[in-house]
């Protein structure tokens, strides 16, 4: 299936996506919605997996809707061939931008009056009406409406002619938390919410809250019985959003792996890298990987992280490089062209190191790891079934 970031035919980082895993973490999401629809989030490239084919993919699973953040996002789904409903949840961040959210025939979500006002005057402009829906801010305080205001701000919308209600949301701060109760705490006061809006006559509203974290704990799914949808990211793509959620269940989807490029001889007292952080203790050797912080590998996995190559796990030595890292290797038997992986699945199909694993040891989130994957890195689906 052909993608913007398809590098075929060249040596250098490669992130495979198997779509076979993707779905297979599709049906945990079936299962977990237990008949609720369920939106799929596909922002950011679909968390650096590639948005074109992981969207086919779960529309074809049985996804209802597709969110992304930004109209551009939309956009990229439109121009390829997608019709199935988006939702924007970043919501217009200006009048153009409401126009273009209009243009695609997506769905925007409100944060605020001016983004009803953008939306109303757009949908006015082209003579029709404009499925909207508002996030509801019961903790979080990113973005949405004050649960004080939600009311209110609810019935203005439905009252305007250019503006189609369509549903209304909130999200957790801590449904990954082994304590559920701030989650369940955010459901209360959504449902407090909800009672208002069925006082004021709205109804048949598309309502959801879980993310992949409150889906898979289900003491927060069982807090918000009007859910009608669910709306998964992270567990989509095999990845469990904390150590007790998801453990076992789910499929990791990408595997980032890179070529040795070298392989030096390092004396016992010589330095590797930039900065010459790390000295070897004994003679060694140390190979070059093809695969720096530009394509995925964060600066701070430097003397902490490592790759499993040669059929064992090798840690990286000196500073990470843009293009480039050190992996000491000993005597292993390695040559030039042989693959390192930094995460995910080898060709065997055994995961030794995950994304959540190389994250913690890095000191961020199996999030950033994912969608840091640089443009450079040649990504190639498989198994795909459309």
């Amino acid at each position: 299936m052909a993608h913007g970031r398809d590098r075929s035919g060249t040596a250098g980082p490669r992130a495979i996506v198997d779509l076979a895993a993707l779905r297979a973490n599709a049906r945990v999401v079936e299962r977990c919605a237990a008949g609720r629809d369920w939106i799929a989030v596909v922002k950011a490239d679909a968390y650096g997996h590639g948005v074109v084919p992981v969207a086919h993919e779960l529309l074809a699973a049985g996804a209802a809707r597709l969110a992304v953040v930004t109209a551009e996002e939309a956009s990229e789904l439109r121009s390829a061939g997608i019709a199935a409903p988006l939702l924007v949840l970043g919501g217009p961040r200006d009048e153009a931008e409401a126009d273009e959210i209009l243009g695609l025939r997506a769905t925007a979500v409100l944060h605020h009056e001016d983004g009803a006002a953008w939306m109303a005057a757009a949908a006015r402009r082209a003579n029709r009406t404009t499925g909207v829906q508002i996030e509801v801010d019961t903790g979080m305080r990113r973005m949405g409406v004050p649960a004080s205001r939600a009311v209110a701000f609810a019935s203005e919308v439905a009252a305007d002619g250019a503006l189609a209600l369509e549903g209304a949301f909130t999200h957790f701060a801590c449904a990954d938390d082994p304590d559920p109760s701030a989650a369940i705490e955010q459901c209360l006061r959504f449902r407090e919410v909800l009672a208002a809006f069925e006082e004021r006559g709205l109804r048949d509203l598309q309502i959801h809250a879980a993310n992949s974290a409150g889906l898979l704990a289900p003491e927060i799914v069982a807090a918000l019985p009007e859910a009608t949808a669910v709306r998964p990211g992270l567990m989509l793509y095999g990845v469990p959003p904390a150590a007790h959620l998801g453990a076992g269940e789910l499929s990791p989807v990408m595997s980032l792996r890179a070529p040795v490029v070298r392989i030096h001889d390092v004396a016992a007292g010589e330095s590797v890298g930039y900065g010459a952080t790390w000295r070897a203790e004994q003679p060694t050797r140390v190979a070059t990987v093809a695969l720096g912080y530009e394509d995925g590998v964060p600066w701070t996995a430097a003397n902490r992280g490592a790759v499993w190559l040669a059929d064992g796990r090798r840690p990286i030595v000196g500073r990470v490089s843009m293009d480039s890292v050190g992996v000491e290797i000993g005597d292993a038997a390695v040559q030039h062209g042989d693959e390192a992986v930094f995460f995910g699945p080898g060709e065997d199909g055994k995961t030794r190191l995950t994304v959540e694993g190389a994250a913690a040891v890095a000191g961020t989130l199996s999030y950033e790891l994912l969608v840091r994957v640089g443009r450079r890195v040649r990504h190639e689906w498989r198994n795909a079934t459309v």
